[in-house]
């Protein structure tokens, strides 16, 4: 059931009436949270904006190297989300990680990064880590792909990831020449290249498929999107969908998010993708701008109304 409609605040999805979501409704939608004052803060600002799931880094996505996780704090974790049943958490790796660098040292800090990220993930309980693999430039497509399945295989060699909840998961890029995943059948082939070492599934993002040049916003090229989905890796690998509207074109490769509704995507596409019992299983997680103070509530609040009616 949902609570009493009113006006979500802000841009072109001002026309959007919002309802407050019950407690604990089947879908799982929730969006990108800070950490400040630890970890564990993120669950009561999940709480207090209407999720069920969320989305962190671990530590700065800008920097190599980073501290261990604290025990205390991973308790708190996980004892704060079974106190308000949020679930999944998602952790999104470091941008700075290049697995299929031409750099020998970039791929050598980049292994090493990764493992930290898939150490913290365990230690935390997430159920998803999130990354991308990088920009093959200078090197072939063939080329990167086996960098990135080597060193990705090497990054969780011994670390129990096939006996854990945690599920290593691949998010398509927006499309640049370079960009590894930018074509659904490259993160297909990466995804089977790595079945034989690791847990993984894939993170789909909308702004990404959209600037990409894969159709979203019409219904039948929707359907075209989703059967190349199938084609490449199968719409049950999907574990997660990052909701984000964009800024720029259909196939402009300019990765650039806008609020819900607001984009060049728009509700309609969401309110689709959303309903799709092909991805009944997956969670949504927004990375939407902060622009004002109610934009996170305002972001997961229409994603709610969409996927609800």
């Amino acid at each position: 059931m949902w609570g009493r409609p009113s006006l979500a605040r802000g841009r072109g999805s001002s026309n959007i009436e919002v309802m407050a979501p019950a407690k604990s409704p089947s879908k799982r939608i929730g969006i990108h949270l800070s950490t400040s004052g630890g970890t564990w803060t993120a669950v009561q600002r999940a709480v207090d904006c209407g999720a069920n799931c969320f989305q962190i880094f671990s530590s700065s996505p800008r920097q190599w190297k980073a501290n261990a996780v604290a025990p205390a704090d991973a308790e708190q974790m996980r004892t704060l989300r079974a106190q308000h049943g949020i679930a999944p958490m998602t952790i999104h790796a470091s941008y700075l990680i290049n697995l299929c660098s031409q750099s020998e040292e970039v791929r050598k800090n980049s292994t090493a990064a990764f493992r930290g990220e898939v150490e913290r993930a365990l230690a935390l309980g997430a159920e998803f880590l999130v990354f991308h693999p990088g920009s093959w430039k200078g090197l072939t497509r063939a080329e990167a792909l086996q960098h990135a399945a080597e060193n990705i295989e090497r990054a969780v060699d011994g670390l129990g990831c096939q006996d854990s909840h945690l599920r290593i998961l691949i998010e398509n890029t927006a499309g640049s020449e370079f960009s590894m995943g930018g074509k659904l059948d490259q993160v297909g082939d990466l995804l089977h290249m790595l079945d034989r070492c690791a847990p993984v599934d894939v993170c789909l993002d909308t702004c990404h498929t959209h600037v990409a040049g894969y159709d979203l916003v019409t219904p039948e090229g929707y359907e075209e999107t989703v059967a190349l989905i199938a084609e490449s890796f199968g719409t049950e690998r999907v574990r997660v969908w990052h909701c984000n509207d964009a800024k720029a074109a259909m196939g402009s490769k300019l990765d650039r998010h806008e609020h819900i509704g607001d984009g060049t995507i728009g509700p309609d596409a969401f309110r689709r993708l959303l309903r799709d019992k092909r991805f009944a299983h997956c969670a949504f997680i927004a990375e939407t701008p902060v622009d004002d103070p109610g934009d996170i509530l305002r972001n997961v609040s229409v994603l709610r109304t969409l996927a609800a009616g």
